[in-house]
């Protein structure tokens, strides 16, 4: 695109999704165009969900007794972090989790657990829970799974699989190398295949290039994933990562827009690092193209309180939609 207009932006968005020589001409504006990039998001975002938005909350489920290496993570056996350790949860545990995050108004629920793939009495306690009612959309975290495993969790109630790609190949080799890259992309095309829904997104902030979210993006827009979480680095101490410096607020909300413009019709996430990275700019994520934010905490550190999310969706004009 020799020069960009918001009208051109817009229509090429609507219209399946930027191209991959648009989205580097996105990426590679200036941080000064970022009211012209939300303008576009917005545009795109409003024509595909007006005002609805939605809330999800997740437990972590099963804490560190991870064999992963992955650089950004607390639970890793990379990590000398202060995180607690325990066994998966029992059930009545974990459906008092649930009722406190549908309390809160979330209106999907995500199980997760540390480590590569559950155990088999794992996957039965995981099943059980699956098996009960929340008024919540149910979804798991729960590593690499196989076809039969997958189809076995579907029918005790799973509706949703997630599971991130983290970063692009050229960069992901350079984070985790217990698990591959193309590992991932299996995971994600067998939980596609049983017909379950599939949540796939990365993490950001961690030394990536702009070439690589643009090939992340594309990986995700080819995988047909049904919903799109943009999580931001929060280094902690004890990680690989530890010592990284924040992402700069406004880079991670070029970011939200860029998913936004090639992934126009799918919901995209707001997760980890939201409050660390975003602050006061926490409400933009909206023009940016977000359609849902991660309520109360994550999997080692502390989220805010629902409440605050509550009244920031509000005060923006946005519902909350139950379904």
């Amino acid at each position: 695109m020799s020069r960009m207009t918001l009208e051109g932006l817009v229509e090429e968005a609507l219209d399946g999704g930027i191209s991959l020589e648009t989205a580097a001409s996105v990426a590679a504006l200036p941080v000064d165009e970022l009211t012209f990039l939300l303008a576009a998001a917005d545009q795109v975002r409003r024509a595909h969900f007006g005002t609805r938005v939605r809330l999800c909350s997740i437990v972590n489920a099963r804490s560190n007794l991870c064999g992963e290496d992955c650089a950004f993570c607390a639970q890793s056996s990379r990590a000398h972090a202060n995180t607690p350790t325990y066994p998966l949860l029992d059930e009545e545990a974990l459906l008092d989790r649930a009722r406190t995050a549908r309390e809160a108004g979330a209106t999907e629920f995500s199980i997760v657990t540390s480590g590569k793939s559950p155990s088999a009495a794992e996957l039965d306690r995981i099943a059980r829970i699956l098996r009960q009612e929340t008024g919540m959309q149910r979804c798991a975290s729960i590593g690499v799974l196989s076809r039969e495993e997958l189809l076995r969790l579907k029918a005790a109630g799973l509706e949703v699989f997630h599971h991130n790609l983290e970063a692009a190949p050229r960069f992901y080799e350079e984070i985790v190398t217990t698990r591959t890259f193309s590992e991932n992309l299996t995971a994600v095309r067998a939980a596609k295949d049983v017909g379950l829904k599939v949540c796939c997104g990365g993490i950001f902030g961690m030394g990536e290039t702009w070439e690589d979210r643009v090939e992340l993006f594309r990986i995700i827009r080819d995988l047909n994933a049904d919903r799109v979480p943009v999580n931001f680095l929060h280094p902690i101490d004890g990680t690989p990562m530890g010592n990284r410096p924040l992402l700069d607020a406004r880079e991670a909300l070029r970011i939200v827009v860029l998913a936004r413009l090639m992934l126009p019709t799918k919901p995209i996430n707001i997760a980890g690092g939201r409050e660390v990275v975003l602050g006061p700019l926490q409400p933009m994520v909206f023009m940016a193209g977000a359609t849902s934010v991660l309520i109360g905490d994550y999997l080692t550190t502390k989220g805010r309180a629902a409440a605050n999310d509550l009244e920031m969706i509000r005060s923006l004009g946005l519902v909350v939609e139950y379904e």
